[in-house]
């Protein structure tokens, strides 16, 4: 065989290609989107509840639990999970919520816990088939939303019953209180601000934690969000992530003057910054579509909308954006699993850029449909509601170009 011929039969080294198992679990999922969430997504939106038959149909094809949840993490490309992402959430963002709130407290668990604690908790984070669970990630507080070094939740252990004691209130928590396993970031050393933090398992039914209020939210309204209360909740000493030896480490370490390799909650928001870019961008999609379709169909003084610049322009910009975001979530999802380092904040970017997408978006698919995307017979004016929340939950775009700056400039901004 020839150079050349060896050449153009050789595989190619890059490619944004998805494999044939990655479209198979998109189409997968897309199907359950389009035949299952949609048509009931107005309903849930307007009872303002959390979709419990929606789960459960998930969770009997298996979309919904640990199995399911470890398919999409195992990925070797770190894209399924974006891309499974982008389908639920294309299908209904609160419904997609539901489905997936419980996902962060899952990554969190992965990503700072033991083996033991990832093998004994994350399971239960699901529940069972005919009774499936949700988990919570709660981290933010009433005054420590983007300030998490603000955080007041405390955690202490008792040496004579070996157990933390938790006491705060957590707020903005999704599936707060009616969760089985809450994940808990509170302050065990309140001199060290945010590198004194710990993630906490709360187990299921544990004395001391209560749901406050239940929020009403603009978007997200089929998502449950809720305050949740710690009055002196006592946990096992085994439920700290990482187990207390480890804390104790680095607690150590960073009292000595050395620096700390991570923070419990910034540590968690990195590691799925991309997955929620990647549900901005089905809300994103969603809209365009729409828009598209409906452009194509009505008419004025005599032609389809679409003919008119104006708007065929904006639909454009608007198929430019989200396959320009897409980019940046698949770029960030791919270095995360395969180890490369953020240098430039790329989990922000891909976050930052898909969140501000998805608002544009949505808005100018309110435009194209004009009066009629104003009401709530069309999808547009709630997909335009559910879209405003990413560009401030797991960081607001303010966050995120923050971190962004102090990575490439190497200085602390203010």
């Amino acid at each position: 065989m020839s150079a050349t011929e060896a050449q153009t039969t050789a595989e190619p080294k890059f490619t944004l290609e998805l494999t044939q198992d990655q479209k198979d679990v998109r189409d997968w999922v897309h199907g359950f989107a389009e035949n299952v969430v949609r048509p009931v997504a107005s309903e849930w939106d307007e009872r303002e509840e959390t979709p419990w038959p929606i789960i459960k149909e998930a969770a009997k094809i298996g979309l919904y639990g640990f199995e399911g949840m470890a398919q999409f993490f195992a990925d070797e490309t770190g894209l399924l999970l974006p891309v499974v992402n982008e389908e639920l959430f294309w299908g209904d963002a609160g419904i997609g919520m539901a489905l997936m709130g419980t996902s962060l407290a899952v990554a969190a668990i992965f990503g700072q816990g033991t083996p033991e604690q990832i093998g004994e908790w994350i399971p239960l984070c699901f529940g069972t088939v005919e009774e499936p669970a949700v988990a919570a990630f709660c981290a933010s507080e009433p005054n420590a939303g983007s300030d998490v070094s603000n955080i007041r939740t405390t955690a202490k252990y008792d040496e004579v019953t070996k157990e933390w004691v938790l006491n705060g209130q957590k707020a903005w928590a999704t599936n707060g209180g009616i969760a089985g396993v809450h994940v808990i970031i509170a302050s065990v050393d309140p001199v060290l601000k945010s590198r004194g933090h710990a993630g906490f398992i709360v187990p299921p039914d544990t004395p001391g934690l209560t749901m406050g209020t239940k929020v009403k939210k603009h978007g997200l309204r089929a998502s449950h969000t809720s305050d949740v209360f710690l009055d002196d909740c006592r946990i096992p000493v085994a439920c700290v992530l990482g187990g207390k030896e480890r804390l104790d480490e680095r607690l150590a370490r960073v009292r000595e003057g050395k620096k700390s390799k991570s923070q419990a909650a910034m540590a968690t928001f990195e590691a799925t910054r991309p997955t929620v870019g990647a549900q901005a961008l089905g809300i994103a999609r969603a809209a365009y579509e729409y828009a598209l379709a409906y452009a194509k169909d009505r008419e004025q003084f005599g032609r389809a909308i679409i003919e008119n610049q104006a708007i065929a322009f904006t639909l454009a910009d608007m198929k430019m954006e989200i396959d320009a975001a897409r980019l940046l979530v698949w770029r960030a999802a791919w270095m995360g699993r395969t180890g490369q380092k953020f240098e430039n904040a790329e989990g922000s970017m891909s976050k930052l850029k898909a969140s501000e997408v998805a608002v544009w978006v949505t808005e100018r698919a309110i435009q194209i449909l004009g009066g009629n995307g104003y009401t709530r017979e069309y999808p547009v004016e709630r997909w335009h509601r559910d879209a405003k929340i990413y560009t401030i939950f797991e960081g607001t775009s303010e966050i995120q170009r923050l971190v962004i700056a102090r990575s490439i400039s190497g200085l602390h901004i203010q």
